[in-house]
């Protein structure tokens, strides 16, 4: 009897990056849950960010289905990732299964979440303080990945990870002060070849990379190696600005 055809490639170095670029670029995604009254699947759109350790995150509304319904089940499933020109099933897509976790407004990791998700969404600075709107983090517990045609991977929680996050105040102090350094955005986005002209700013940053943001389009980029400090990524902004023949003030 003939082998059946492998519907998975063996994960490697370069699907782990593009399922960390398609989560942690988002800008938003669909999230699914299981609706408590009758336990069918719901779908929604929700704004998303990321915590330090790259785990997703999400602003909800007490009033909204889904966070009646992340409250009485907290799996769920995010699906990021955009389509463009041509067919949409041949351009990359992620599904990621998660575990939701209520994030206290009292609690020590609000303050960070909270400042992360404004650098990202500066309009959710309306409503963030609702007192009826709650953080959830959103722990990945597994992903399937769709490269394209042919290019399927199955990967883990841990894959999507920060090992060992920035969750110190220097990293906090460094998010703000990219806020005023805009020279260095523009370099990075032209750096990675963004086909837009727009009005570039860090969107966040981490251990793993940098998160830029022009008008309506966010684009992450990963550094080659975990960096260990602010001053790390201070320093491969300026290296990174030389390069591109400019020196944004750091």
């Amino acid at each position: 009897m003939a082998d059946k055809p492998q519907t998975l490639r063996d994960t490697d170095d370069e699907a782990r990056r593009l399922a960390r670029v398609l989560v942690r670029g988002a800008r938003f995604m669909a999230l699914a849950v299981n609706d408590p009254e009758d336990g069918y699947p719901s779908a929604s759109r929700v704004l998303t960010g990321t915590d330090a350790d790259a785990a997703p995150v999400i602003l909800v509304s007490g009033l909204s289905t889904h966070t009646t319904a992340l409250a009485a089940d907290p799996r769920c499933s995010l699906l990021a990732g955009e389509p463009g020109k041509g067919d949409p099933l041949a351009h990359p897509r992620i599904s990621v299964q998660s575990d939701a976790e209520k994030v206290a407004r009292d609690g020590p990791d609000h303050l960070r979440i909270r400042s992360r998700f404004l650098h990202r969404h500066p309009k959710a600075q309306l409503y963030v303080d609702f007192p009826d709107f709650c953080f959830f983090r959103l722990v990945p517990r597994k992903a399937s990945l769709n490269g394209g045609f042919g290019r399927a991977y199955q990967l883990k929680g841990s894959d999507l990870l920060i090992p060992e996050p920035g969750i110190t105040s220097e990293w906090v102090q460094l998010q703000n002060a990219l806020e005023n350094m805009k020279e260095g955005a523009a370099c990075l986005a032209a750096k990675i070849g963004a086909k837009i002209d727009a009005d570039w700013r860090f969107g966040g940053a981490d251990r793993a990379g940098l998160d830029i943001i022009g008008g309506d389009f966010q684009l992450r980029h990963e550094f080659e190696t975990l960096l260990p400090s602010p001053q790390s990524v201070l320093d491969y902004i300026s290296s990174m600005a030389y390069q591109t023949g400019q020196l944004p003030e750091i």
